[in-house]
This record gives C-alpha cells, sequence and structure tokens, in this order.
C-alpha cells in the first residue's frame, strides 16, 4: 500500500543518514587536520537524523498520501545532500549515491510523477553545489557525468515503470476476466448439478428396487464429490480475492459441530465410516461460516483417508480457549509430508495407492481460514495409526440467551405453504417435486416480478433475471402480508456477496447445489423460529405433527 510504501522511506532516510554520519566521522578518523571541516556537516546530518524521526512519526500517525507532506521530505532529503557536498567537497562525492537514491526511491515507490518531480529537484540541487563549491569548477566533466547520470537513470527507471504499469494492467484486466467467467461458469454449471441432486432426491424416496436404489446412490455420491469440488474451487477463489472477511458472532459450538456431522451422514456412510461425535455445551466468538468450512474440509479428509474406520469429533479446553478436534484411524501420514500438506494442490501420495478424489485444497483452505480467523490448526500424524488435527485458540464466550421452545413446535413439514421463485425451469421443477415429497404445498413461480402469495415461508433464487431478484420478491411479499416472512434465498453466486447484500432482512441463505439434508434443516429451523417468536400463520396449528 502507499501509505506503507512512504513510511518505508521514512525508515531507509534514517538508515542512509546514519550510513552518510558514518562516512564523514571515517574521514575525520582517516584526516584529523579536516575536522574544522567537517564538523559543520556532522552537525547537520546529526539534525537531519533528529528532524527525519520527527517526519517518519508523522507519516506513522497520520498515514495516507499528502503531496505537501512528500515534497517536503524530498526538499529535505535534497538539501541535506546538498549541504554535506558543498561543504565536503571531493570527500564528500560518494554522497551522490544518496541523492541518485532520493530521486529512484520516490519514482519507484510513488509513481512516475513524483519522479519527474524528484528529477527536476535533483538536478537543480546539483546546479546549486556547482555553483557554490569551487572545487566543481575545477571539474566540468565529472559534474557534466552526474548531471547526465541524473537524467539517464530516472528516464530508464521511467521507462521500466511505465512498462510495469502496462503489464499490472492487463493482468489485472485478464484477472477480471478470469474472476467474470468463473463466476458465471459456476452459476451456470451449479444450476444443473442442484437439480439432478434434488431429483435424485425424489428417486430415493419412490418405491424403487435395490438395484435402482443402488443407481441413485451412486448417481448421488458422484454429486457429493462435484459439489465438494466446487466449494473448493470458489473458497479459494473468494480467499484469493479477499471477499471473506470475518464477522464473528456468538455460536453454540456443539450445534454447529452436529450441523457439520448431519451433512455428512451420507458422505460417512458411502465411506463406511462412523461418525462419532461428543456433545459440547461451549459457546463460542466466531465466523460460523468460516469455522464450519474448516471443520468440513477437515472431516472430508477424514472421510477419504480413513474409510471404514470411526470419526470422532470434540471439544478440548487449552488455557482460556477452545480446541475443535477430529481424529481418525486411517493410515497416517508420514513426517515428511507433514509439513507439506497445508500447500495448494499437495496430495500424499504412495507407491500404487488408490486415487483420492479431490484436487488437494482442502488443508490450504483450513490453513487460509484459520489465519483470516486467528486460530491454529496442528496436525499429528502416526504412519498406521491415524491421524489428529486441532483447531485451537477458540474464544470462549457466555451462553447466548434463547427464548424458550412453544410446546407444540412443528417436526415435520406437512402442510408448509412454500412460495418458490426460480427462473430456472428444470430447478424450480425438481425443488417442487421434492418439497411436495416432504409434504409442503408448494406454489411455483417463474418469474418474480407482480408476485403475490398467502405462504408460510419463501424460498428464492437470488438471481431471477433483469426484472427483479429474489431479495425484491421477499420484500414484495413480506410489504404485502404486513409481517416478516420466513425467508430462504438459494444462490449459485459468490455466497459471502450475498450473504452481505442481505444482512438486513434476516434471510437465510444457501449455496447451490444444495444437499437436500441442508434444505430440511433450514427449513425446519424456521418453522421452530416462527413457533418461537408467536409468528407463524394461525393454519400452523392444525397442521399434524
Amino acid at each position: 500500500m502507499e501509505k506503507n510504501s512512504e513510511l518505508d522511506q521514512a525508515t531507509l532516510r534514517l538508515t542512509v543518514s546514519a550510513c552518510a554520519l558514518l562516512y564523514i566521522v571515517v574521514l575525520v578518523g582517516l584526516d584529523p587536520d579536516a575536522a574544522t571541516r567537517y564538523a559543520p556537516i556532522i552537525i547537520y546530518i546529526v539534525t537531519f537524523i533528529f528532524a527525519s524521526v520527527f517526519l517518519r512519526m508523522a507519516i506513522k500517525r497520520w498515514p495516507g498520501h499528502f503531496f505537501w507532506r512528500r515534497l517536503f521530505a524530498m526538499l529535505h532529503d535534497y538539501t541535506g545532500i546538498a549541504f554535506a557536498m558543498v561543504l565536503g567537497g571531493e570527500g564528500a562525492l560518494p554522497i551522490y549515491a544518496a541523492l541518485l537514491w532520493v530521486t529512484l526511491g520516490n519514482g519507484m515507490r510513488f509513481g512516475s510523477r513524483y519522479l519527474a518531480l524528484a528529477t527536476v529537484i535533483a538536478l537543480s540541487t546539483l546546479m546549486l553545489i556547482f555553483w557554490l563549491n569551487p572545487f566543481w569548477h575545477t571539474q566540468p566533466y565529472m559534474f557534466l557525468m552526474l548531471i547526465v547520470t541524473t537524467i539517464v537513470v530516472p528516464a530508464y527507471a521511467h521507462i521500466l515503470l511505465k512498462r510495469t504499469r502496462i503489464a499490472s494492467e492487463e493482468a489485472i484486466a485478464a484477472n477480471q476476466e478470469k474472476s467474470r467467467f468463473l463466476a458465471q461458469a459456476s452459476h451456470d454449471l451449479r444450476q444443473p448439478i442442484h437439480s439432478i441432486g434434488l431429483f435424485t432426491a425424489c428417486l430415493r424416496d419412490a418405491r424403487l428396487g435395490l438395484e435402482e436404489l443402488r443407481l441413485v446412490d451412486n448417481i448421488d455420491r458422484s454429486l457429493h464429490t462435484v459439489s465438494q469440488l466446487f466449494r473448493s474451487i470458489l473458497d479459494i477463489y473468494t480467499l484469493d480475492h479477499g471477499k471473506w472477511v470475518p464477522q464473528a458472532d456468538t455460536v453454540h459450538l456443539g450445534a454447529l459441530l452436529q450441523d457439520v456431522v448431519k451433512q455428512n451422514t451420507e458422505a460417512a456412510r458411502w465411506a463406511g465410516v462412523e461418525l462419532r461425535l461428543r456433545a459440547c455445551p461451549y459457546w463460542v466468538n466466531v465466523n460460523p461460516g468460516m469455522l464450519t468450512t474448516m471443520v468440513q474440509n477437515l472431516l472430508s479428509n477424514a472421510l477419504k483417508y480413513a474409510p471404514g474406520q470411526p470419526v470422532l469429533i470434540g471439544v478440548r479446553r487449552q488455557g482460556k480457549g477452545l480446541a475443535v478436534v477430529i481424529y481418525d484411524k486411517g493410515r497416517g501420514i508420514a513426517s515428511e509430508h507433514l509439513p507439506e500438506v497445508f500447500k495448494e494442490f499437495y496430495r500424499v501420495r504412495h507407491v500404487r495407492d488408490k486415487d483420492v478424489e479431490g484436487l488437494g485444497l482442502g488443508l490450504s483452505i483450513v490453513k487460509r481460514i484459520s489465519q483470516l480467523l486467528n486460530v491454529d490448526i496442528h496436525i499429528r500424524s502416526t504412519v498406521g495409526q491415524g491421524t489428529k488435527v486441532a483447531i485451537s485458540g477458540l474464544e470462549q464466550a457466555a451462553p447466548r440467551a434463547s427464548a424458550p421452545r412453544v410446546s407444540g413446535a412443528r417436526d415435520r413439514l406437512n402442510g408448509l405453504r412454500v412460495c418458490l421463485v426460480e427462473d430456472d425451469a428444470n430447478v424450480l421443477m425438481a425443488t417442487s417435486a421434492l418439497l411436495e415429497k416432504w409434504g409442503c404445498d408448494v406454489q411455483g413461480h417463474s418469474d418474480g416480478e407482480g408476485l403475490s402469495s398467502d405462504c408460510d415461508i419463501v424460498i428464492a433464487d437470488f438471481d431471477l433475471g433483469t426484472k427483479v431478484s429474489g431479495a425484491e420478491c421477499i420484500a414484495a411479499i413480506r410489504a404485502q402480508r404486513g409481517w416478516e416472512v420466513p425467508a430462504l434465498v438459494i444462490t449459485g453466486h459468490d455466497i459471502e456477496r450475498i450473504r452481505q447484500s442481505l444482512q438486513n432482512m434476516n434471510v437465510s441463505v444457501l449455496a447451490k447445489p444444495v444437499r437436500p439434508p441442508e434444505l430440511r434443516a433450514v427449513l425446519l429451523e424456521q418453522l421452530k423460529a416462527m413457533d418461537r417468536q408467536g409468528e407463524a400463520p394461525a393454519k400452523a396449528s392444525s397442521e399434524p405433527d
């Protein structure tokens, strides 16, 4: 950042001036008779250093781009150089290196405009030195060399800066184009994967034979793998672009871990793994989405590399904090691999090893998120015995008061009136079919414009074309009904960006492709929230439990 560059320049100024002071002291040591001549220079450099200290303090205290402060700093530098070279004569000639440093330093740190300004001031400084010191009158060719050097070197630096800027702009444009392509391709690919997953869930509930169920299970398993790959790629994209900003919340750690285990029940069954979760009563202050991603990635690794073995998830106290620990009894990781496992695309492979699904991104994502959350990630493993991974440094928080459950809270979705808004025909059909299988009364809409509904809950895609968005549909229905109808947005775009845009609307957000257990869990949670708040429609009391 530019403010850091200015602070670095101020720090380097102190270093260079200290070196100049040392050089003059050495000259005095070599020629004691010249001490009288060099004494004013020593006094000036000491004063210069004190002034530079205060200038650095001002830059640190008030960071930012202030032209007049930078101009003052340049004049401060060139005045000190001129004073030393005028009084020092031939012996002070090496101080010219400081003049060249000041000129190039301002250009490299602050751009071509400052490089041109510094060059003009540097040439003026040399002319002043030539005029005030008779020694230079006897060395016109040497002085001419200094003038030419002061012009040619910054001019070449300007050419390099211009080329670097053009290359940087091209790289930024290419990166933006890549980002747009990735975002659009991600959205377009998520849609069919999402609808296939929902259709598969409907098939699973149909009256199929064992062979057909096995085929459906294989399709579901493949879709789960693709979904995991999508999430890894998009997590890396989000981290690379700095779009993931930690916003801490008070979270029940046991409930968060229980949700992760529920979402991985099918994957654990496919891997032949028994997931064991120790009850946890603790609350923590953390960003729940980021912590969930970390635990999810660690658990996915355990399922892939320890098939057929039990996996234990627990929470331990560590000083004033807490640690989430995941144990597996897989084949373990050899010691030479442990320092490398958090690197992107690194995968532990053995001779004749079975190909394991994934890109090798899971642990690198975990490491990078841990740095954002300011927590530690530790891994210990013994070949043939298993692996232990711990997320430590979680800040324990006081329990958050929760409203008591009212009696008769609904556990099922029978009779729930759902307003479903989705512009993709296949996704609309698949979601409607799945919700109807669960007993919901679905009102499907492919266009959110002029929407009217007497629903209990709204489920909307965020991107509904050019006319209205899912958020606008939800706002319209709430305005029409006169109360905050529970709502869920399902999106194929960057989920963190969508969450931030909806943070004032009290809306749940899920990323496509959505697993049916995730969708069902969110709907049940919305129902419970309605019952606790007493906002559920009158129809709710007549629904079967």
